[in-house]
């Protein structure tokens, strides 16, 4: 024992590879000449699950083997900007619902197929009102037929050969779950999933203080109230003003060494914690590769 705490895992969403770094031969270099990581969160952003067969397991085979190469572990794959736009299971029409609890399938099968154990994101949305009013809560009816989809979906998984799946909370009234006592209530209904569903939480949407209040603690409620339920965290730069997604040359409210003494005080340093942010896809790709070097060293020193 050297008195010292053990470093946190650090990675990267590859999020901010969308419409750029594509193929795992350019993400992969990326993720290891220029930013020093072997740790990455995949994004179905970068391969759509839908796609024929053929083609998914084509594409599948190159990053596992792209990825086996380069010294580089895919910890688990996320949904991605383009799928979560959609209503995805808590679409009013059913057929759609039918279809997105399809879609999470089809993704379980390719993960499994990449090598990638762990699948998960945002659930969905309901639709906005006449008026604009935001229910506290979901309908009971449309609640229980979200856990009876994700106890199917456990399943399905099972059958894959995937070890976890994620629920990744956000601060929507829309969404659910968007409030901790929602996402221990939801832990709680899918306990007897034949493959875990946990938590990845996001700096950004736990500390978005039109939702929460200005004085709503930050991430702290989050990790002491929910951490035997986290098994991954979202990091990144905001204001607490909206859902930001700013790399670390952006001023703002989330102080890296801050974070990391964090996640050590509520127990919550034992799961991986990777960066996700976006960019314009007008800004140029030369910058956003400077910013990320200067952002995934300043994490990886803090984290350390």
């Amino acid at each position: 024992m050297n008195g010292f705490p053990a470093p946190i895992d650090f990675g990267i969403n590859l999020g901010f590879c969308t419409k750029r770094w594509v193929t795992p031969e350019l993400w992969t270099g990326v993720v290891r000449e220029r930013l020093g990581l072997d740790l990455v969160q995949f994004s179905f952003d970068l391969v759509d699950p839908m796609w024929p067969d053929a083609i998914v397991d084509r594409h599948a085979a190159d990053i596992r083997r792209a990825a086996e190469a380069a010294g580089i572990t895919i910890h688990s794959a996320f949904i991605g900007l383009a799928h979560y736009s959609f209503n995805q299971l808590l679409h009013p029409d059913p057929a759609v619902r039918n279809y997105a609890e399809y879609w999470l399938g089809r993704a379980y099968r390719f993960a499994a197929l990449a090598g990638i154990p762990r699948v998960g994101g945002p659930l969905g949305a309901i639709p906005a009102t006449l008026d604009g009013r935001e229910a506290d809560a979901l309908d009971p009816a449309d609640y229980a037929e979200l856990i009876t989809r994700l106890q199917r979906l456990g399943e399905r998984a099972a059958a894959e050969g995937l070890t976890e799946l994620y629920v990744e909370p956000t601060p929507l009234r829309r969404e659910w779950p968007w409030s901790i006592d929602q996402a221990r209530q939801m832990m709680n209904d899918t306990a007897s999933s034949a493959v875990p569903w946990r938590l990845c939480v996001d700096w950004g949407h736990g500390t978005f203080a039109p939702l929460y209040g200005e004085d709503h603690g930050g991430m702290e409620p989050w990790f002491s109230g929910l951490a035997d339920v986290i098994t991954a965290v979202h990091i990144q730069q905001t204001d607490f003003a909206f859902d930001r997604h700013w790399d670390f040359t952006v001023p703002g409210k989330v102080d890296p060494v801050d974070a990391a003494a964090l996640l050590r005080r509520t127990g919550v340093d034992g799961c991986p914690v990777f960066l996700e942010v976006f960019y314009p896809f007008e800004q140029d790709s030369r910058s956003i590769l400077g910013a990320l070097e200067t952002t995934c060293a300043r994490l990886r020193q803090a984290l350390a």
